[in-house]
């Protein structure tokens, strides 16, 4: 089975190689800018009522600039072309998000018009997908016109398989993630697909703000890093705000600013990251909610909480983990009334307010934990939900045959209310994902 998987190093740069780093970061958002302001002037020039041509696509803003960069910026061969590349595909992508918010075919919140990137407010990353990209040995990688960099760690595991010839670079991202510098690699891998270590069980994961409640009791608390980390966040805000900004003590708060919100981010992933690899590996089937976390957002009072338990990487991490570990993943659709859903009788409330910890039936008499009740109505989801493989005996498809393939069930298969299948046996060696409604 191939996929797309990322290794992601942290670099350890010599000074001269850290500024050559930032100044292709600069470039990146150079282009951005340059592209952005070409953009805006077309348009009023258009509105004007002048045969202008808008460059609105990346490829559309990379022939404007070849056209124009000798003297746009005479400095532009000290970066690599990747770079200018990588800010005019960031633009290109902005702008469609745009446009598409703007007809309505966007989900999601509304996207406004791209603006302009100030230089220590945006990532500072650049990707590369041509020129020398590639790990030298187990200390070092490679990057176009940067050259040779060593790593903090060693490389060993993205080495091994490139050159057994069982993995290939995609693309080649160097960001900075707090004050150190980190390098991703996004390779198409060949992966043995595997086996849970019980694979006839079930288990439902609710995800909520204290933590995920399995359907087989366990709780699984959330380390909320932001909810610890708020006094000493308070406290380097205030000094930063003290300090007069660009002196040599607002950036040195400034840094230390960055490595408490990145310690914030890596407690968070890596917790999220061992629960999710722990269910792929021991459950044949894991079923979890598909939440609106954009709309819980909104909510002023619990958006904090909300950020912090990141209950969207639940649902994402497993998404593609579960294909991996030879488990399949069910996600529920928002419709779904896990919590108000009797898990023993059925019988289906028609309100329960978030204060309502204990979720008590009024047919049959169950007093259950709320989470726990919805986490066992998950469970038992996946068993009135037909799976269907990419290639297996219970696949109905239309390959080899001048017919199309009949949808057993109530209901089609792309209607809302259907609940998404990821897993089982791999579909294609792009391990496409199928949805059925049963």
């Amino acid at each position: 089975m191939r996929v797309v998987q990322a290794y992601r190093y942290a670099l350890d740069p010599s000074p001269a190689k850290a500024q050559a780093l930032r100044s292709h970061v600069g470039a990146r958002r150079f282009a951005f800018n340059w592209g952005l302001a070409l953009v805006k002037a077309r348009l009023a020039a258009h509105a004007r009522g002048e045969p202008v041509t808008i460059p609105w696509t990346m490829r559309a803003l990379r022939k404007e600039w070849n056209q124009v960069k000798a003297t746009a910026a005479p400095w532009w061969r000290e970066n690599s072309k990747e770079a200018y590349a990588a800010g005019f595909e960031g633009l290109g992508k902005a702008l469609k998000n745009f446009a598409d918010s703007k007809r309505g075919t966007r989900r999601g919140r509304r996207v406004g018009f791209p603006t302009f990137k100030k230089r220590g407010r945006s990532r500072q990353s650049v990707r590369f997908t041509t020129g020398a990209v590639g790990v030298v040995d187990r200390t070092h990688i490679q990057l176009p016109r940067i050259g040779v960099l060593r790593t903090h760690e060693p490389t060993t595991a993205l080495l091994e398989k490139l050159k057994a010839g069982t993995a290939r670079i995609l693309s080649a991202t160097a960001a900075l993630d707090g004050d150190r510098w980190q390098v991703s690699f996004t390779c198409e891998v060949e992966r043995e697909s595997g086996r849970p270590v019980r694979p006839q069980t079930v288990v439902g994961a609710d995800a909520g703000l204290r933590g995920t409640v399995l359907s087989t009791g366990e709780v699984i608390l959330n380390p909320q890093p932001l909810k610890h980390a708020l006094k000493p966040l308070a406290r380097l805000n205030r000094q930063l705000a003290r300090r007069t900004p660009g002196s040599q003590g607002w950036q040195a708060t400034q840094a230390k600013l960055r490595r408490a919100h990145a310690h914030v981010r890596h407690i968070r992933a890596d917790a999220m990251h061992k629960m999710t690899t722990r269910l792929a590996k021991a459950h044949a089937t894991v079923v979890a909610e598909h939440l609106g976390i954009t709309g819980m957002l909104r909510s002023k009072r619990m958006a904090r909480a909300v950020a912090d338990a990141a209950m969207a990487e639940l649902r994402r991490q497993l998404r593609y983990k579960c294909p991996w570990y030879g488990s399949r993943f069910i996600a529920a659709p928002r419709q779904f009334p896990s919590s108000k859903t009797c898990s023993r009788c059925g019988a289906v409330k028609a309100t329960l307010p978030l204060w309502e910890r204990v979720f008590r039936c009024a047919a049959c008499g169950l007093e259950m934990d709320r989470d726990l009740n919805a986490a066992k109505n998950l469970a038992a989801l996946a068993a009135e939900v037909q799976v269907v493989a990419g290639s297996g005996p219970e696949t109905q498809n239309a390959c080899g045959a001048d017919v199309k393939p009949t949808v057993s069930g109530q209901t089609a298969m792309k209607q809302a209310a259907g609940p998404s299948i990821v897993g089982g046996a791999p579909s294609s060696r792009k391990g496409r994902q199928l949805e059925t409604v049963t």
